[in-house]
């Protein structure tokens, strides 16, 4: 895998806290202030980060009758057409400054995913520290150059690619001059059934191609998040929205903000249990020691009697010796007279043991 980088002031990377995207996509229903209120909840549910999506429903298909141009079924938009669903999905480009600004003062990183080189243009115009493909763009070698080309960090999702159309946009990408870039596994299913996430290929996309890597999810389980961030995923992005029955496109596999504040609470839990390797007692463990076995005296014994498995044996608490001294210890002459529950010592034997 490859090594940490920033997006903004934060480090991204093995080792770092999971950086928590919070997606706004269209679940602003085309009211500036309702988007402000998914940007303050999310702040206040913990996001990292919070991500829009920038296009116009011209920049992103063409304005076309037919079926061609018509979603099919399986889908929220099923016998829409794209360039209608497009149009009431968009965030205005007019927004964006105001709701990055807003992002930065509560304490999260903003950035977008483009979908056409105007788009990355206006993005660069407004600083953003990074940029997003979207798994329907990963096809797009253009579009990837073209962000490659600034020099910010790449997240990109990978739904629906196969192992050579991922390797083809890495290619694009890391010959247009990208350093920083990370994967994201992603199921593109609105919602992602869970039988058919397939997480496993978080480890082997981090192993198969150098890359730091994540989950673009969309279903509505935090467990997953968590499966997904034991396998390494370092960046997990979410859509997000104030309530799912306020409906819009996006909707009905968009998070509300306690749910995404407990994924959050969720995720932070297990990166403190995941720790570190680890291959000696824990400080939480020091106090617990003392009640490990060891050989105890279990009858009395006069000085000079042999100590035999009758009154020698390992049982708890941990003050004698080791049982793995058992077999040194057995046929050997006690010193000293010891009582029942004396904790068995080297001092206590009348002879030298042997390697220590």
């Amino acid at each position: 895998m490859s090594s940490a980088f920033r997006i903004g002031p934060r480090s991204i990377g093995p080792g770092q806290p999971c950086f928590l995207v919070a997606e706004l996509s269209a679940n602003h229903l085309g009211d500036l202030e309702r988007a402000k209120d998914i940007v303050r909840a999310s702040a206040e549910a913990g996001a990292d980060a919070m991500k829009l999506q920038t296009y116009t429903p011209d920049t992103i298909t063409l304005d076309c009758e037919g079926e061609t141009f018509r979603i099919g079924p399986g889908t929220p938009w099923a016998g829409r057409g794209l360039h209608e669903i497009y149009g009431e999905a968009m965030t205005p480009w007019e927004w964006h400054a105001e709701l990055f600004d807003l992002s930065r003062e509560l304490g999260m990183v903003p950035f977008s995913s483009p979908f056409d080189p105007s788009a990355v243009a206006f993005l660069e115009s407004l600083d953003v520290p990074a940029h997003k493909i979207a798994s329907f763009e990963l096809v797009d070698t253009g579009l990837i150059e073209q962000c490659a080309r600034t020099g910010k960090p790449l997240i990109m999702s990978t739904g629906m690619s196969t192992r050579e159309e991922i390797e083809t946009a890495l290619q694009a990408a890391r010959g247009a001059g990208a350093t920083d870039i990370c994967l994201l596994k992603c199921t593109s299913a609105y919602p992602s059934p869970t039988d058919a996430l397939d997480l496993r290929t978080i480890p082997a996309l981090a192993r198969e191609f150098g890359v730091l890597v994540g989950l673009s999810d969309h279903t509505l389980s935090p467990e997953v998040v968590i499966a997904a961030v034991t396998l390494g995923a370092c960046v997990v992005e979410r859509h997000v929205t104030l309530k799912r029955s306020d409906g819009g496109p996006d909707g009905g596999f968009s998070m509300e903000p306690d749910e995404f504040a407990h994924m959050v609470k969720s995720v932070r839990l297990t990166e403190t249990a995941l720790g570190r390797e680890r291959f000696e007692p824990t400080e939480a463990e020091r106090s617990t020691l003392a009640f490990r076995r060891s050989l105890f005296v279990v009858e009395d014994v006069k000085a000079g009697e042999r100590l035999t498995e009758r009154n020698v044996r390992s049982v708890r608490p941990g003050n004698g010796l080791p049982p793995k001294h058992l077999p040194q210890v057995l046929g050997q002459v006690a010193k000293r007279d010891a009582k029942r529950g004396t904790p068995l010592s080297w001092d206590l034997i009348d002879a030298a043991p042997v390697g220590e």
